[in-house]
């Protein structure tokens, strides 16, 4: 079901689920297909020389999975498209077989000035692991339908 611009209130916080544990498919694919060769990412043997002594998820692939873990709470059937991203952060690392929950806070909300029947919202998404802490967060801002009129 759509969630139109009036549906939002500012505070408001969602939390996602489900919740998403990470496989080493996942961080292989991604990096694949974005043409990723880090070895911080693929290579058990170089990871084992590194601070986190085992390979990292690529943090593009976490940033990407806690926004669409955030959509079917957010934007899905009324989104006309992201306007830009804020702060983008990873505060702490994520491995493979971490599971991730995403929560969204919503910080502001405006009709637009150049297209009626708009309006653009302001989504903080945080994402923490099995242990509660939190591995990323963003601030993104999105260009929302407005409610239909009848």
């Amino acid at each position: 079901m759509a969630r139109f611009y009036e549906d939002y209130q500012i505070g408001e916080v969602l939390v996602h689920q489900p919740s998403r544990t990470v496989t080493e498919s996942d961080n292989t694919l991604f990096c694949a297909i974005t043409m990723n060769p880090q070895p911080l990412h693929l290579d058990y043997e170089f990871a084992k020389t590194t601070i986190h002594g085992k390979p990292l998820v690529n943090s593009i692939y976490t940033l990407g999975l806690i926004l669409g873990l955030s959509v079917h709470d957010t934007t899905l059937g009324a989104t006309l498209g992201n306007l830009g991203f804020g702060e983008i952060a990873f505060p702490k690392p994520v491995f493979i077989g971490d599971t991730l929950t995403a929560e969204t806070t919503i910080r502001s909300k405006r009709l637009s000035k150049s297209r009626p029947g708009t309006g653009i919202v302001e989504f903080e998404h945080r994402a923490r692991n099995q242990n509660g802490v939190i591995v990323a967060h963003c601030v993104r801002t999105g260009m929302v339908m407005c409610r239909p009129q009848k």
